[in-house]
């Protein structure tokens, strides 16, 4: 289903695609492209808390800021792993994590078919990127916490995704 996001994308407001996720959901299952050329699930980090953070590209500055913060705070958690999702190609995702120096973060393409964008609700219709969004799925597959972020340049709540993971 579609539904109008407040999202303003280059100054237009536009219809994402897919369901809004919230705690307590089942979390879709999705096929993501790894920088090897593997395909990943949900399911290939099970047993473990997974922090999904959704950025639009990893070549812009919030993006960045983003996935940096994620890597540092994977570090001080246990048994949880963190997913960074893009439309970015796996060979740009693969080139920008040597570049930044990111170690502990999993950054995985959508690129395909977009179907993590539909699942799980970030897929803006025209421009096929992602909307900025963090989701916290527990060991057993359940939503924990979901935060769409409502305009393009702005951070997530970094406290938030971590409470929830901790919890």
């Amino acid at each position: 289903m579609e539904r109008e996001k407040a999202v303003n994308f280059a100054g237009n407001m536009l219809t994402v695609i897919g369901p809004e996720l919230k705690p307590g959901d089942a979390a879709p299952n999705f096929k993501l492209v790894a920088n090897d050329l593997s395909e990943k699930t949900l399911d290939s980090f099970a047993g473990q808390t997974r922090i999904i953070s959704v950025v639009p590209s990893l070549d812009t500055s919030v993006c960045d800021r983003q996935t940096r913060k994620f890597n540092e705070l994977a570090a001080s958690l246990p048994d949880t792993v963190v997913l960074t999702v893009s439309m970015d190609l796996p060979f740009a995702q693969k080139r920008w994590c040597g570049a930044a120096g990111i170690d502990k973060v999993h950054t995985l393409s959508d690129h395909r078919d977009g179907n993590f964008g539909a699942s799980y609700g970030t897929l803006i219709k025209g421009v096929r990127l992602l909307q900025r969004a963090v989701f916290v799925v527990d060991a057993a597959g359940t939503v924990k916490h979901a935060e769409y972020v409502v305009a393009t340049g702005t951070e997530p709540s970094y406290d938030a995704a971590l409470a929830a993971a901790k919890a």
